[in-house]
């Protein structure tokens, strides 16, 4: 059922000059580094980002780990959109039933206050935790967070400007500061529920390709027939989120590989400690992984030129606008040299 919130113009002012790329960054915390340390090297990824031509620096929001410091997306965003100057930042996403929907409204308002045209908003339904925490996050609300999230969506988009019904009792309620832009609004999914949301209801949509690989092409392939305007003139806007790591230099791509393997091996367990770089590479290195080790379209990665054709590809595939890279990985500048090779490939290839 589309939310109550008035029409929505998913039309993405596109920075001049930009790729259609962006980044989104768990603002991973390495294995000895303070979480100070953590955050200054997300303002370096997003700088590298912003040099190389990417469209968008994304945060997402996670909790109960010590292997991120990604718990305040909005805060990073401030922080990181004071020390840019071009690229796009926001939160991707923030998980709506963890927030009430005008605090949002307020935060995403001084922003853009902040930094006008910059600004974007993609908003989850999962907790992005465990269910302890989700429940501490909520203050012990039992109600189906899901079933709630439609409404939690209509509530944002009247304070953010579609106002409420005459005679409802937010009516006289202002989200402030009062601004007339809004941030650009995605809606993410990772199952086909977050695309045919945004579909029904006119919103631009980010699949999570990096969580589903074999959900993604179908479901963004629906989402863009099934797209319903809100507004005349509006047309479907999408992104896909891919776990990518571009370099010439093979060991370092086996140690991306590798610890990606032992990043989710680990949750499935529970254990949400930086891992360390000796268990990495040692694990890289072993028969174990080499023996396991297969393409199986969750992960692209290899030389720059191989993998900017592979994304291409990926992005006419699933018909989005744009691919959100996730380089989750133990080495910083690793990360940084990707995002900056990839760039030029994708240049080359395009």
């Amino acid at each position: 059922m589309p939310v109550d919130g008035g029409d929505i113009d998913p039309e993405v002012d596109v920075v001049e000059g930009s790729l259609p790329l962006a980044v989104l960054d768990f603002v991973g915390i390495e294995h000895g580094e303070s979480p100070s340390a953590a955050i200054a090297g997300g303002v370096a990824v997003a700088r590298t980002a912003e040099t190389a031509g990417y469209r968008r620096y994304w945060v997402s929001e996670h909790h109960n780990m010590t292997s991120l410091a990604c718990s305040s997306p909005e805060l990073l965003t401030a922080h990181v959109g004071a020390q840019t100057s071009r690229i796009r930042v926001g939160a991707a996403g923030i998980m709506l039933p963890n927030h009430a929907p005008m605090k949002v409204a307020e935060t995403f308002r001084t922003l853009l206050a902040m930094y006008p045209g910059r600004v974007d908003l993609a908003l989850g339904r999962a907790p992005g935790t465990d269910p302890l925490t989700a429940h501490v996050l909520r203050r012990g609300a039992s109600a189906d967070a899901g079933a709630e999230f439609p409404g939690q969506v209509g509530e944002l988009l009247a304070f953010l400007g579609d106002g409420f019904p005459a005679g409802h009792p937010y009516a006289q309620l202002v989200a402030a500061p009062v601004i007339d832009e809004r941030p650009e609004m995605f809606v993410l999914g990772s199952s086909p529920y977050g695309p045919r949301f945004a579909a029904v209801n006119g919103m631009s949509a980010v699949f999570a390709h990096h969580m589903s690989p074999e959900l993604a092409f179908d479901a963004l392939r629906a989402y863009r027939r099934e797209f319903t305007p809100r507004a005349e003139g509006t047309q479907p806007y999408s992104a896909m989120s891919v776990l990518a790591f571009a370099s010439e230099d093979e060991e370092a791509t086996l140690d991306f590989e590798a610890a990606w393997t032992l990043t989710i091996q680990n949750i499935s367990r529970g254990v949400r400690e930086p891992l360390r770089p000796e268990d990495i590479r040692g694990y890289a290195r072993s028969e174990r992984f080499r023996a396991a080790r297969r393409p199986d379209g969750r992960m692209v990665t290899g030389e720059p030129k191989a993998v900017a054709e592979r994304l291409l590809e990926m992005k006419q595939q699933a018909q989005v606008d744009e691919i959100v890279i996730v380089t989750p990985s133990l080495d910083r500048a690793r990360r940084q040299g990707s995002f900056a090779a990839l760039a030029e490939a994708w240049r080359q290839a395009a």
